[in-house]
Parts: C-alpha cells; sequence; structure tokens
C-alpha cells in the first residue's frame, strides 16, 4: 500500500532509540525525509539517512530554536511527531503518595506537556502551509490510573485534551492532529538497566528481568508479552499519511487491549 509519504518533510522528536527511532526508520522507509531531534544522537540514529538536530526540548525555548534551525534549512514541514516525553523519578518520589514533590512534577509536565505544545506552536506556520499532520505519542498511562508516576500520567491526559482540541480548531486549516497511545513497549525505559522499570524493581527490592515477566500481565495486555516500537510506528504512519484525509482528532491505542472500555 502506497502511504504517499515520498519526499514529504518529517520532523521527529526523542528520536534517537526506541520509539523515535523506530518512527523514524518506518518514515525513511516509505521514502519521507526526516528530521531526527534529541538531545544527542546515537550510532543507530546515525546509521539512519535523518537529518540530526540537537536539541534540549525542556528547555524554555529548546522547542522554538529548535523548530526554527530546522526551517532555516528548508521551510518545508509536512509531519510533525512530538514524540519526545518520558522522565526519571528521584528515587525519594518512590515512596511520596504524589510521586514527587513540584519541582518533579513540574519538570515531568513541562517536558511531557508544555515542550509539545512549545513545539507545535513554532511548527504551526510551516504546517498550515502545507495542510500537514500533527501526531502527538501519549501514553495509555493517561487512562489507566496508578499505571505510571502519577505526574507523568497527568501531563500524557492534559496531552490527550490538548490533542484533541487542537484536531477542532486547525480542521479548517487543513492540518490534521491525531495521537498514538502506546502501553509497554521494549524499549529502554522498560529494559535498561537503569530505566525505570529497573530502578522501581529495585526500590522494592524484586529482580528486575521477573517485574518485566509480570509486566504486560499486571498491566492488562492481552497479548502477555511487551509491544515493540515498530508497532506503534506503524500507527504513526498511518495517520499521518494523506490517504487516511478523515482520520481527525483520533487516539489511537496500541496497548494490547490494557485499556479495559469499550
Amino acid at each position: 500500500m502506497d502511504l504517499q509519504l515520498t519526499g514529504k518533510r518529517v520532523l521527529v522528536t526523542g528520536a534517537s532509540k526506541g520509539l523515535g527511532l523506530a518512527i523514524v526508520t518506518a518514515f525513511l522507509g516509505e521514502g519521507a525525509e526526516v528530521v531526527a531531534v534529541a538531545r544527542r544522537s546515537t550510532p543507530d540514529l546515525d546509521a539512519t539517512a535523518a537529518t540530526f538536530v540537537a536539541a534540549d526540548l525542556a528547555a524554555h525555548d529548546g522547542p522554538r530554536r529548535m523548530v526554527e534551525t530546522v526551517l532555516a534549512a528548508d521551510p518545508r514541514l509536512d509531519v510533525l511527531v512530538n514524540n519526545a516525553g518520558g522522565g526519571v523519578l528521584p528515587d525519594e518520589a518512590f515512596d511520596d503518595t504524589l510521586d514527587g514533590d513540584d519541582t518533579v512534577w513540574t519538570g515531568l509536565v513541562d517536558f511531557n506537556l508544555h515542550a509539545v505544545v512549545r513545539v507545535t506552536r513554532a511548527a504551526l506556520p510551516a504546517l498550515s502551509a502545507a495542510r500537514g499532520a500533527i501526531i502527538n505519542v501519549s501514553s495509555d498511562a493517561a487512562r489507566r490510573p496508578g499505571a505510571a508516576p502519577m505526574p507523568y500520567a497527568a501531563a500524557k491526559a492534559a496531552l490527550n485534551a490538548v490533542s484533541r482540541s487542537l484536531a477542532e480548531r486547525l480542521a479548517t486549516t487543513g492540518v490534521r492532529v491525531n495521537t498514538v497511545s502506546p502501553s509497554g513497549m521494549r524499549t529502554y525505559t522498560q529494559e535498561g538497566p537503569d530505566g525505570h522499570i529497573a530502578r522501581y524493581a529495585a526500590h522494592l527490592g524484586i529482580d528486575h528481568a521477573a517485574l518485566l515477566d509480570t509486566l504486560p500481565g499486571q498491566s492488562g495486555m492481552l497479548t502477555g508479552k511487551l509491544a515493540e516500537p515498530d508497532e506503534a510506528a506503524r500507527a504513526v504512519l498511518l495517520l499521518a499519511s494523506p490517504t487516511v484525509p478523515s482520520a481527525i482528532g483520533q487516539n489511537w491505542a496500541v496497548d494490547a487491549g490494557a485499556i479495559k472500555a469499550v
């Protein structure tokens, strides 16, 4: 199936590894021109044909300066994928009912919500000129209380609301806004020796591998295993494709049935 993405210029944030890298690779496979943004590159990203731009999106003016750099090289922009997100809880937050103090909350909300708004604001003129597409990467944690650190889940829930509101407001400009919400995936956050799950396992005093084995079932994933990043990347491709023009304001779950709602 031709997704009509050949020659499209795509900006992907959080692109150095995990889902971001899978999204970059998927767009390149469709013949798109990809600008990959992260704090720093990785050997796997360097091995692709993507153009790398270093940026700290957590800094207040980082998103604006990044978009200016991208558009200075080429004013075209057809697709924006706001994938950057996540964040690390300090050890003391694991024993806090609210999963961290004001500093933790501010940092996670800034990175997972405000940075997306800032990137989108800066990129909107170019996206409007192209009648392009925005895909925001959220999480099933936004709809599953207790599934993730509270400030992260709250930021992703707010991102869902912002995405839906933007879809309504931008539809007349030709810009389509949609969301992809993965559940547990085989990424460094889950499997890395100092990722969030490994640190949480250490806090509980249990084996990291044992926790990973039980995590999909505890999360309600009907496959009983973590998803591959490529699966969510394919959902992003479809939502970006002009062959699906009626996909507007959607939140596509790639969660193996973890969300128990009709």
